[in-house]
């Protein structure tokens, strides 16, 4: 069956934009507004708080890696941070090397952070499906992941970009992998856990163009409508059908993109003929698909 959470982060399509080695001492402290764009870190060494728009501040530690999907305003800091406005000490020492606060003081924290964008055009759709935040301890496979990022972001080998692409792809596969408990906030992880919810949401990815009901997946999961619904919607964060809509409009845009006749792409995603699929499209998407593609080509 098909791997939901693989083909959300392949949809997703992360390209590098910035790594960077970090190191810190005294007091410092580095903002983030919501403009910004996917943020990782691996501490290497030492430790430094992590403070999320919204959230408790977070201490991080020499083994913590932490990914942020979402576009937030956060602030990374020592421990005890300067006092707000003051000026921030931040000097590059050499390419891709940073070094925060005092520099005459002993570093105290050593990281290695990162952040990329997202070329697919429904990464918010895809976006609000994975976890807001992910922070995993000593998991060294993320580490290694995030350190052979680094090392290939400085140096000038052949097919650099496609490799830093797939880096990232199993970056964000591996984290997810690494947070994929019932304990997480509701959303694609959650759902997967779930082991009456997984084999629907695979089905859902599997065969986008079956026909599909709240009903007929309710079946399929062996419990009655109204359970099967409460259920998904409370671990997966949406309901069946909209989340099955979502992903199938998801799916008709990189086709779209792809240039496949029209026709094909209906019957792909589950319409029966051109017209019921331009309508549908039209409602999620806000134009025909027409307008769509002649935007994407414009931009």
């Amino acid at each position: 069956m098909a791997d939901p959470v693989a083909e959300v982060v392949s949809l997703l399509r992360p390209s590098p934009s910035i790594s960077k080695l970090v190191t810190g001492g005294g007091q410092w402290l580095v903002e983030r507004t919501e403009l910004g764009s996917p943020f990782y870190c691996a501490v290497v060494e030492g430790r430094c708080l992590m403070t999320i728009a919204g959230r408790e501040p977070m201490a991080l530690t020499a083994g913590d890696f932490v990914l942020v999907p979402k576009i937030f305003s956060f602030t990374m800091s020592s421990m005890e941070p300067p006092p707000r406005g003051a000026f921030a000490q931040r000097l590059e020492t050499s390419p891709g090397v940073f070094r925060l606060g005092d520099p005459e003081a002993p570093a105290e924290i050593k990281a290695l952070v990162g952040h990329c964008g997202f070329g697919s055009d429904d990464k918010a759709l895809l976006v609000s499906l994975l976890p807001e935040v992910i922070h995993v301890h000593g998991e060294e496979r993320l580490m290694a992941l995030v350190r052979m990022i680094n090392d290939e972001t400085r140096a000038d080998r052949a097919a650099r970009e496609m490799v830093l692409h797939r880096l990232l792809e199993v970056l964000f596969i591996d984290a997810l992998r690494s947070a994929a408990t019932a304990k997480m906030p509701p959303g694609l992880l959650r759902g997967m856990a779930d082991p009456l919810l997984a084999p629907t949401l695979r089905r859902i990815h599997a065969d986008p163009g079956r026909s599909m009901t709240v009903e007929t997946l309710a079946r399929e999961a062996a419990m009655s409508r109204s359970t099967f619904f409460d259920r998904f919607r409370k671990e997966v964060g949406v309901a069946p059908m909209e989340y099955a809509t979502g992903w199938r409009m998801a799916l008709a845009k990189e086709l779209i993109l792809e240039e496949v006749a029209m026709a094909d792409i209906a019957e792909r995603v589950g319409y029966g003929s051109t017209s019921a699929f331009s309508v549908a499209f039209n409602r999620h998407v806000g134009m025909p698909p027409g307008a769509f593609s002649r935007a994407m080509a414009a931009a």
